[in-house]
């Protein structure tokens, strides 16, 4: 279940950018904090003009205490309003399927299906509105430059996302998201989520395509044969 935690963080910040996000006024700001706002603004007008994307993914996951790094790769397909499946490849098959409230993990391995709802995993009502559309990226997150001298690919700047509210457990568990974006065409390129216990999970996007006309049929899991469906309880972060 860890991984479906580290899933869902990948898809709120993957549809994060799906969501109109706004950049800040502008007033006494210094360079830095201009150029990562409008870094947001070329964000926000490449993906409200994106109904859908698709993209190979690879995840590094770091746990804090363990020297080794756990590898993993796949494709995520996402749809508006709140469609999402993400399925892991290496290093072994997995599939998760979100349509607005309802996640379906499947485990071909397990011969199971876990079901259950984006409210009661994320525990957190931010996660759902985020993936519906219906949040604002700079009403969730504090909008900041991201400290030292390394930028990202053609030299833009990263940014970095701070959760505003700590009022949730999903929310606590996360202290920052750094954010590198493709230059000329402003699409992610890399997310690295900093959670608080000194975890780190970085995700790195490959050819992406965007408005390719996904079929809503992408996103509907059907059981297969023999497969067991076992409801989810309602789950904590780990």
């Amino acid at each position: 279940m860890k991984k479906l935690w580290r899933v869902i963080y990948a898809a709120v910040l993957s549809l994060v950018i799906l969501s109109p996000a706004r950049g800040a006024e502008e007033g006494s700001e210094d360079k830095a904090l201009k150029e990562v706002r409008e870094v947001v603004k070329k964000v926000q007008a490449r993906y409200e003009q994106t109904k859908d994307l698709q993209a190979e993914f690879a995840q590094t996951t770091r746990i804090e205490g363990f020297a080794t790094p756990i590898a993993s790769s796949g494709r995520v397909y996402i749809k508006k309003p709140g469609r999402l499946r993400w399925e892991y490849a290496e290093p072994s098959i997995e599939e998760i399927y979100v349509n607005h409230d309802d996640v379906k993990m499947y485990v071909p391995e397990h011969k199971q299906v876990l079901v259950g709802k984006l409210t009661q995993m994320a525990a957190s009502k931010a996660p759902l509105e985020l993936l519906q559309g219906a949040a604002k990226l700079e009403e969730q997150f504090d909008i900041e430059p991201t400290p030292g001298k390394t930028r990202g690919a053609g030299g833009l700047p990263l940014v970095t996302l701070r959760p505003k509210r700590r009022d949730s457990e999903a929310v606590r568990t996360l202290d920052r998201i750094v954010m590198e974006v493709q230059p000329k065409t402003y699409f992610i390129k890399s997310l690295i989520l900093h959670e608080i216990s000194g975890n780190v999970v970085t995700f790195e996007f490959n050819g992406l395509k965007a408005n390719a006309g996904l079929k809503d049929g992408l996103f509907d899991f059907q059981v297969p044969p023999g497969v067991e469906v076992v409801k989810a309880p309602t789950l904590s972060p780990p």
